[in-house]
């Protein structure tokens, strides 16, 4: 069925929905747009769902969420126990999330599936906590992360806390695709209560949560004294990290958190946050850095609207704030945990810390200069969730940091996806260790760069969308595979990682990667730096990743500058 038939069959199926008829209606002559909405279905993947807010098979709507909560529960009922063991659900401050929540939750009770429903929106690690603490077998998430205002997503999560794995994905996947858009069935929430299928929770799981995240304090002495003369602003970016965040950083003993007034409470249209509400972007402190330099502020932090990545920024010796990268503040968290595990004693022989293979190498130097491992693992966090289960199941290695360059931190177990609370207690401790030795975070990260050297890195990304941009995609990486780059800027390449193939090439030397299939490219350089081409789970675009280290900063900057030139000058010749 081509776009304008799927169209017209919509616009038949849905003929009661007057919001659907008069969308729809308004495009009838606008081809383009027709068939952006309705040449494909929204990709399912190991993401869930992401997608611009309206009527369409390539869009994110009541029907798409329906369609795709009734192959869950068909998958559902596949697992002895699952329906038993329900769903728990939580969605933040984006247009339709509460909605689109609610949706989710009659469906599954429509099918015979138990459903935890938050009462209100809640941070993605809580959700992740959550069915872990009440042993559902799988829990969704409504959100669009930091994506612009047009934007909402559906992510899925399975028992043991993370995201669906990819396996588990293609087999919801196939549950999906057997089904119409109208097949899916519906229950009355009033109805799904007094059947006992429908409960709602709140602040009795969010009380257990706190608990969990306050033993993970690693110096509450610390965090009481210092806690007192420490100055954090604080952006929840309108989103739900406003209760949790503010809630842990005064129970630990910050008594000095100021919130962006205007930035406080949810607002599905972002206003004041610039293009996106994402806390990697410089422009969306704007407003907290007004506030800072009021209050003559230590550190300044921002969560994204589901409250699963931190941003911060950190007093230069000229008092103005820099923003840190995602890979730096994974650095200093994880140099702050063991350093304070060591200092107690409880730093485990079989410790490891776990990273996405685009981030920086001077993790693996920090954590080898205690002792501890390092494991590597696709992007994706729900991948550094499946290593901590692997820790789990054999008892090989002690679990005690995990992060992403893409702003995504995480320590502890019983969360199993990025959490930006407990990186926000993290950091505030941080900041205030570094304050009692007459530091400022700033000064601490210096510290570490003398002492491990000067990694630097840097990101960019093509934007490719609709059907065309797809088919781009899709040739860019096949012209990469075939037309293998022998250099970049000047630096020869040592070794090609085809995450595709599952295959490590230096020179004649083939080895298999253990890993499972992804689109990645990684180019090993000599001298160790490298540069990664791959295409974003969440977003239209392609990502370039460099990454180099050298004996002083400016030597690291230019040199990830020059590397960071030649990608994208051999991404514009396989375009």
């Amino acid at each position: 069925m081509d776009a304008r038939q799927m169209y017209n069959k919509w616009l038949k199926d849905f003929a009661d929905d007057p919001a659907l008829v008069d969308e729809l209606n308004a495009i009838a002559g606008d081809e383009k747009e027709v068939e952006d909405r309705f040449y494909r279905g929204l990709e399912f993947g190991t993401a869930g769902m992401r997608g611009v807010i309206g009527y369409g098979t390539n869009r994110m709507n009541v029907y798409n969420i329906r369609r795709a909560t009734q192959g869950l529960a068909q998958f559902i009922h596949k697992v002895e126990g699952g329906a038993e063991r329900g769903v728990a659900i939580a969605y933040d401050s984006r247009r339709f999330s509460p909605e689109f929540a609610l949706e989710a939750a009659k469906v599954l009770c429509a099918n015979g599936v138990k459903v935890y429903l938050y009462e209100s929106l809640r941070p993605v690690p809580v959700l992740s906590f959550t069915l872990r603490h009440l042993n559902c077998i799988a829990g969704i998430v409504i959100t669009a992360s930091h994506n612009p205002k047009q934007y909402n997503g559906y992510k899925v999560y399975w028992q043991d806390g993370g995201q669906l794995p990819p396996e588990r994905a293609a087999q919801v996947l196939e549950c999906i695709n057997a089904l119409d858009y109208t097949d899916a069935k519906v229950m009355c929430p009033e109805e799904a209560k007094k059947a006992g299928l429908l409960t709602m929770i709140g602040k009795e799981v969010d009380d257990v949560y706190i608990s969990h995240v306050r033993s993970l304090c690693v110096q509450p002495a610390l965090c009481k004294q210092m806690g007192k003369t420490m100055k954090i602003v604080y952006s929840p970016l309108n989103g739900s990290g406003n209760v949790p965040v503010r809630r842990i950083l005064k129970e630990v003993g910050f008594e000095n958190v100021y919130v962006v007034p205007e930035q406080e409470m949810p607002d599905p249209n972002f206003t004041t946050v610039g293009a996106a509400p994402n806390p990697e972007n410089y422009s969306a402190f704007d407003l907290a850095r007004e506030l800072a330099v009021k209050v003559d502020a230590d550190v300044i932090f921002a969560t994204d609207p589901d409250c699963d990545r931190l941003g911060c920024l950190v007093r230069a010796a000229d008092g103005s704030f820099i923003v840190l990268t995602g890979n730096q503040i994974g650095c200093l968290l994880m140099h702050y945990v063991l350093s304070g595990r060591k200092a107690a004693g409880t730093l485990p022989a079989n410790g490891a810390v776990v990273k996405s293979i685009v981030s920086t190498d001077m993790a693996r130097a920090i954590a080898s200069s205690f002792g501890v491992e390092t494991f590597n693992v696709l992007t994706g966090f729900k991948f550094i969730a499946e290593k901590i289960q692997q820790f789990e199941d054999t008892g090989s290695h002690t679990f005690l940091f995990g992060f992403e360059e893409s702003y995504g931190f995480l320590a502890g177990t019983f969360v199993r996806d990025k959490d930006a609370v407990i990186a926000s207690m993290l950091l505030a401790e941080a900041a205030a260790w570094y304050k009692q030795q007459g530091m400022t975070l700033y000064e601490g990260l210096m510290n570490l760069y003398k002492t491990y050297g000067y990694y630097s890195e840097k990101v960019t990304s093509f934007a490719l969308e609709g059907k065309d941009g797809l088919a781009k995609m899709v040739e860019l990486m096949a012209n990469l595979r075939g037309n293998a780059p022998a250099q970049f800027a000047g630096i020869a390449v040592k070794a090609v990682l085809d995450y595709k193939k599952g295959t490590r090439a230096e020179g004649d030397t083939i080895t298999k990667l253990d890993y499972p299939a992804s689109d990645v490219l990684f180019y090993e350089l000599e001298g160790g730096a490298w540069v990664c081409i791959r295409p974003s789970g969440t977003e239209p675009k392609v990502k370039v990743y460099v990454n180099a280290v050298a004996e002083d900063k400016e030597k690291s900057a230019a040199l990830t500058q020059s590397l960071l030139d030649a990608a994208v000058e051999i991404m514009n010749k396989n375009m």
